[in-house]
């Protein structure tokens, strides 16, 4: 599931960058094997907690894959936001992509692989560097915002209004699965400690 996630999120953004309604198409037809995949962990997590009745660590385990299935399910969530956001921007005039929200992408997406990568070595001190990095991806999804908005009161172009909305909201979405990256590393954190933590 983890992977399949890693793969949405790089098709969207590369969908987005090129406005690419094949690879947009692409991350609509999977999305379903995503959510099958979160369910029947959650289903079979469910059934070990009522039939074995687990305590301790175990218990602590399986809660934490419980919530680690549901970040994951919502980031592919937002990668088929961003697929969607790059089909309306194809069907409007070209101009060129803003640097900061690329650069949000390329950001998010390593943050993506990093979390990914210290979930599976389970390594908490990893996850909690990697969470750290959202910052950087605030700061610019603020920039992003601000000057949209600037240059949105600035034009009355119709075209031009929808796009800036539509980049505005791509911004958020990149964002939010950077928000998610935290969460998994706080998920990682309980899986092997028992601490809840708060790294945001």
């Amino acid at each position: 599931m983890a992977g399949q996630v890693e793969s949405q999120i790089e098709i969207a953004l590369a969908a987005l960058r090129a406005l690419d309604d094949v690879g947009a198409n692409e991350v609509y037809r999977d999305e379903q094997a995503i959510n099958e995949a979160c369910r029947q962990i959650r289903e079979r997590c469910y059934e070990v907690i009522g039939g074995q009745h687990p305590s301790g660590p175990e218990l602590r385990s399986l809660m934490a894959v419980v919530h680690i299935a549901i970040e994951l399910e919502r980031m592919g969530d937002y990668a088929v936001r961003l697929a969607k956001r790059a089909c309306v921007l194809k069907e409007l005039p070209r101009r060129p992509m803003r640097a900061e929200l690329g650069l949000m992408g390329e950001l998010a997406s390593r943050q993506v692989r990093d979390i990914l990568d210290a979930l599976i070595d389970q390594d908490t001190q990893r996850a909690v560097e990697v969470a750290r990095r959202d910052e950087a991806i605030d700061q610019l999804y603020r920039r992003v915002f601000d000057d949209l908005i600037e240059e949105l009161a600035a034009d009355q172009d119709p075209d031009w209004a929808l796009r800036a909305v539509t980049l505005t909201q791509a911004a958020h979405d990149v964002e939010r699965i950077s928000d998610r990256v935290t969460n998994l590393a706080e998920d990682i954190v309980f899986l092997e400690t028992g601490r809840i933590v708060e790294l945001k």
